[in-house]
């Protein structure tokens, strides 16, 4: 059975691959699969534009249909940082 393949056509990406591959001494599939990886944890917990846009949408046609207050849409979802541990 053959392997799956990526197949990606941007020749920066292609070359930047091969030269991280020789660099780390992986294979580029693993260099692939690494990026995407720490893509996917950096990415993890943002809320996609098209929610958001679509709350604030709805916070408007809930209140008097005048534009949506934006400082009071994001402190309502602000969280507070806890900080460094010591």
């Amino acid at each position: 059975m053959a392997k799956p393949q990526l197949s990606v056509r941007s020749a920066r990406a292609r070359d930047l691959a091969h030269r991280l591959a020789r660099r780390e001494n992986r294979s580029i599939a693993d260099i692939v699969e690494r990026a995407l990886e720490a893509y996917d944890v950096r990415e993890a917990g943002r809320e996609p534009a098209s929610a958001f846009y679509e709350r604030i949408s709805r916070y408007a046609a809930d209140s008097s249909g005048d534009d949506a207050d934006l400082d009071v849409i994001i402190n309502e979802n602000r969280k507070p940082h806890s900080g460094i541990d010591l």
